[in-house]
C-alpha cells in the first residue's frame, strides 16, 4: 500500500500532537486516533507502523516545535537573561489560556510519568527529549555568561536544570486551576530567581 503524500503525513502528525497532548498515550484509543487523523487503521499502520511509532514521531515533533518556539522567542532579545525571564512569564500566561487548559501539563512530562512502568522505550524517549531541552537552556546560559550577563563561576548546566524544574513545576501548579493573575505572579517569581545570577554593574 503506498504511503500518503507528505503533506497528509504532516497534517496527521499535527492532529496527533493535539490528541496525545490532551489525552496522553494510554488515554488515546485507536478509534480516537483514527478520528483525529481522519485516517483508516490500515493507513495509520502503513504510515507510522504502530501506535508506538506514531507516538514516537509525535514526541519528536513536539520537541521540535518547542525548540523552535524557544529560538523564535529568544531571537527578540539581545540580553539572554531578559529573554529567559520573559519566556518564563510567557509560559505562565499561556497556562491560563482557556484554549490550553486541558493540556497545560507538558506532553513530555506526561509521557515520562505515565510510561515509567508501562513502556520503557517511550520513557527513554521522553528522558532524551528533556535532556535536549536542558542542553538548549545550558547553551543559552553559556552565551549569557560569555556576554558578561552571568557571573563567571555560574554552573550553567545546574542553572539550566533549575529552570527546567521550575517550568515543570509551573505547569503542574496550573492544574490546580489557579487564576491568571496567580499564575502570572508565579511566573514572575520564577523569573526573578535569575536575578540572583546576574552580574551587577
Amino acid at each position: 500500500m503506498p504511503r500518503p503524500p507528505s503533506y497528509d503525513r504532516e497534517t496527521a502528525l499535527t492532529q496527533a500532537v493535539g490528541l496525545f497532548w490532551h489525552k496522553g498515550y494510554h488515554g488515546s484509543s485507536m478509534k480516537q486516533i483514527e478520528q483525529a487523523l481522519d485516517m483508516r487503521p490500515g493507513s495509520i499502520y502503513a504510515t507510522f507502523g504502530s501506535k508506538d511509532g506514531l507516538f514516537s514521531e509525535v514526541l519528536a515533533r513536539y520537541a521540535e516545535q518547542s525548540g523552535e518556539d524557544l529560538a523564535w522567542h529568544m531571537a527578540g532579545y539581545d540580553n539572554v537573561l531578559d529573554g529567559l525571564q520573559a519566556f518564563l512569564v510567557k509560559i505562565a500566561r499561556n497556562c491560563s489560556d482557556p484554549g490550553c487548559a486541558p493540556a497545560r501539563a507538558c506532553l513530555i512530562v506526561k509521557t515520562l510519568l505515565e510510561s515509567s512502568n508501562t513502556n520503557t522505550e517511550l520513557h527513554q524517549e521522553a528522558k532524551t527529549v528533556l535532556a535536549a531541552i536542558e542542553d538548549a537552556f545550558t547553551e543559552l546560559l553559556k552565551t549569557a555568561r560569555k556576554q558578561g550577563e552571568l557571573a563567571p563561576a555560574t554552573n550553567c548546566r545546574r542553572l539550566a536544570r533549575l529552570i527546567q524544574g521550575q517550568i515543570m513545576g509551573l505547569r503542574s501548579m496550573a492544574e490546580r486551576d489557579l487564576s491568571a493573575i496567580e499564575l502570572e505572579h508565579l511566573g514572575q517569581d520564577m523569573a526573578a530567581i535569575l536575578d540572583a545570577y546576574r552580574v551587577r554593574n
